[in-house]
Order: structure tokens, then sequence, then C-alpha cells
């Protein structure tokens, strides 16, 4: 069944787009406040590193083993950034929710430490408590990022800070290597699970689908075999009830032949608008038998067809009726098109825009029927103009069951508001696509693009 078909596809697309879209916003939002852990503890170690960086250096109890003199200060000086002596347990301010760590944290970072002079020019240079990184490389790291001109940021997996005390810059940068690794490793590990995660729950929806839709595919079920029952059943009795108006029309006939009754021609009037509802409903009740049918889209019979050659020779043969109305009908039809389709049912299409369009088309200007390729599609294009205004909300119902645009439903022009409905389960059946637009609300464009 197509349309149960369809309607478990996109049930299980919406699921799955929903799901992606909040898997996606779960492990992005964890990775980012993983991240952000990740350079604020950074941050915060290249902030005490830059103030007691000569105590940490010099620490005497480190067991670097690049321990030596180094060149930013002596044990025991006094030194800024609230360190007070080297024998301190604690590196950086304590309770006034600065950053600070332990001696065995500090003894712990890799870092080095550049100074460079206003005209770039390295200073100093202490690699001691890094082993992956030399001199050189340092004044390299330097150099970079002075050429980038931030103050603090990532190369490779260093972070640095720059301090700018206005006549020289000191660069710090601390070895964030592993704190790294497993940020890339929780970010690999999250993306996959979600990935398991939607493939497992993918499995698990398709599985039930059928059972969650279920219950909408009986009721759609009941109510197809409800308008093919019904249209079957209402069949018969309007067909004895048109047969037996024309059986007493007959016998009025015989009767007006025979005598002067008075009463004949109001009897004859009133059994013509019988028989004219008669019609009516027999014309309803096929159409919605044919909608139902052309909504299952099962039994259609498909083969390769001259589409230009349809559209033209239908068209052709609604120009007396346009004509007869008052109106005109213009084509211009790309030559040499083809379609894989039913014959039958494009042509009850094409009858049915043209119809539409006669019915409900100013006379001002001529109904225009295009047709043209646009790569592997046909684009059919059928067009009036209107005496009334359309708007948004008109455009958005005509190809329901029933729709009028006139809400007082005046069944003048003979219409059920069911036509463009049927053009539309057509299309749909030969797997396209229809559409109705306006450019200036009273030309009434439908586009229906069909596949070649």
């Amino acid at each position: 069944m197509q349309i149960i078909k369809k309607l478990r596809i996109r049930f299980i697309a919406l699921a799955m787009v929903s799901l992606t879209i909040l898997l996606a916003l779960i492990v992005t939002g964890m990775n980012i406040m993983n991240y952000n852990d990740v350079v604020n503890d950074a941050d915060a170690r290249l902030e005490v590193l830059e103030q007691n960086s000569e105590r940490i250096l010099n620490n005497p109890h480190s067991s670097s083993d690049k321990m030596g003199p180094a060149p930013f200060g002596q044990p025991g000086e006094e030194l800024g950034g609230g360190a007070e002596t080297d024998d301190d347990f604690y590196f950086g301010k304590r309770g006034d929710g600065r950053p600070f760590m332990t001696k065995d944290e500090a003894e712990e970072s890799r870092f080095f430490i550049v100074t460079v002079d206003e005209n770039g020019e390295v200073q100093q240079c202490n690699t001691d408590r890094i082993s992956s990184v030399d001199e050189e490389g340092a004044k390299e790291y330097a150099a970079e990022v002075l050429e980038k001109g931030a103050a603090s940021g990532f190369i490779d997996d260093l972070r640095y800070a720059v301090d700018d005390n206005g006549t020289d810059k000191t660069i710090t940068f601390l070895d964030c290597g592993r704190v790294l690794g497993s940020f890339k490793d929780f970010l690999k590990a999250s993306i996959i699970m979600s990935l398991a995660g939607l493939v497992a729950v993918f499995a698990v929806i398709t599985f039930f689908a059928g059972r969650i839709i279920r219950p909408v595919a009986e009721s759609y079920e009941k109510q197809k075999r409800f308008i093919t029952d019904a249209g079957h059943e209402i069949k018969t009795p309007l067909a004895i009830i048109k047969a037996n108006l024309d059986l007493m029309d007959m016998d009025i006939d015989e009767i007006e032949n025979t005598s002067k009754s008075e009463n004949t021609e109001s009897l004859k009037g009133s059994l013509g608008d019988i028989g004219d509802q008669v019609d009516r409903l027999t014309d309803l009740t096929n159409d919605l038998v044919y909608l139902s049918r052309m909504e299952e889209g099962s039994d259609l019979v498909m083969s390769e067809l001259p589409l230009s050659d349809l559209v033209s020779e239908t068209a052709s043969s609604f120009e007396a009726l346009a004509r007869d109305n008052g109106k005109s009908i213009e084509t211009n039809i790309e030559p040499m098109l083809t379609a894989t389709g039913s014959t039958k049912e494009l042509e009850k299409l094409v009858s049915i825009l043209l119809e539409n369009a006669i019915k409900y088309s100013d006379a001002s200007e001529p109904i225009r029927v295009n047709l043209k390729k646009d790569g592997r599609n046909n684009i059919l294009e059928i067009s009036n103009r209107t005496s009334e205004k359309l708007d948004g909300e008109n455009l958005s119902h005509v190809f329901e069951r029933f729709y009028r645009t006139d809400e007082s439903r005046n069944s003048a022009t003979g219409g059920h508001g069911i036509g463009l409905s049927m053009a539309s389960a057509i299309v749909s059946a030969h797997k396209g696509r229809i559409a109705a637009r306006t450019t200036d609300g009273y030309d009434f464009i439908v586009t229906a693009v069909l596949p070649q």
C-alpha cells in the first residue's frame, strides 16, 4: 500500500532526524563543556606559572632532571603573584578566587618560558621543565606566537599565554598533550557511541514502525474501503432512479400527446431537476471511487508515452469548450517530450486542470498551457487569470478534497471541489509533485512535475 508505505518511511525519517539532532546537541554540548574545562584549567595553570615561574624553576625539591641555575630569579627571593617563600606549599594565591596549585602539581606541569624584547629578539629562554622541546624549538614557537599576535591560544598541544609589560613580552607555554589526548579520545568515543546508538535505534524503530502506525493504517483502510464500497452501493440505486426517471419522462411525453393536462409541464420540469441532481451525485460518486483508486496507485499500467502529443491533443479538445465560454487557450509545448506513466490518467490530469482553468478564469486573458523539460523532469504548467483575488490561505488548501474558494459553495460552475485532489493523486501516483502559486494574487498557476 503506497500511502501506508510513505507514512511508515516518513515516521522513521522524522524519528531518526529528531534523534540525530538531539544526540548531536548533547554530544556537541558535552564536548564543548569538556573543551572549555581543558582550556580553563590550562589558563589557570598558566597564570600560576607566570606569577611563580622563578619559584617553580628554582624549587630545590624538584625532581626534574634538567634542574639547574635558572635565569628567572634565585631561591628564597620574595616574588610577586602571592608567593612568599620557596618553602610555601602552594603556588599562587589562595582564598580569593585566584588559581593556585600545589608543589606536586607544579612539578608535574611541563612548561617552558621565552622572553622577547619589543623588537622580537629573544632575551631569555628556559626549557628546564620540559624535555620534548629544546631551546631552538622554544624560540620557533615564540616566533610563531608573535606572528599570530594573540594573547593566548594553542600551538600543537601547547597552550600559551603572553604577558606584555610594555618593554618586553614573556610567553609561557604549557604542554597540554595528555589532557588534549583525553579530550580527543572522549570526543571520538562519544561520536562512535552516538552513531552506534543511532544504528540501534534505527533498527528498533524500523522493526516497530509497522506496529506504531498500524492504527492509522487500519483507519485509512477502513476509510478507503468505505468510499469504495459506498460508491458501489450508491451506484446501483442511482442507476435505478435514473432509469425510472427516464421512463417517467417518456410516460409524460405520451400523456402530453394524448391530453392537455396542465400539470405535465411542471412535472416534467421537476423530473428534469431530479435527473440533474442524480447525474451530479453519480459523477461525485465516480470521482470519489477514482480518487481512492489513484491514491492507492497500485493498479496503474505504466509505459513510455509521447507526453508532448498527449498534452497538445488534450488541450486542442478543450478549445471548443473554451470558446463557448468566451475564453481561449494558448499552448507552448516543447516537442518530442516523453514520460513514463498511464496515458489514460495523464490525459485526465490535463483535462482536470484545463476544466478547472476554464471554469474559474477571467476571459480578459487566455488560458496558458506550457510544457518543457527541466533536467530529468517534465514541467507541465497551466495558468489562468482569476476575477477574485487569491491569498495564501486559498493556495494552501486547493488540493484538499471538497475545498472551494467560494465559502458559499455555489454549484453554478458544476464542480464538487474534488478535481484538484484527483489531479494531485494522479501526479503522486506517477511519483511526481504538484503545486499551486500566484504572482500577483490574480493569476492561478498550477505546476506539475512529472519524471521523464
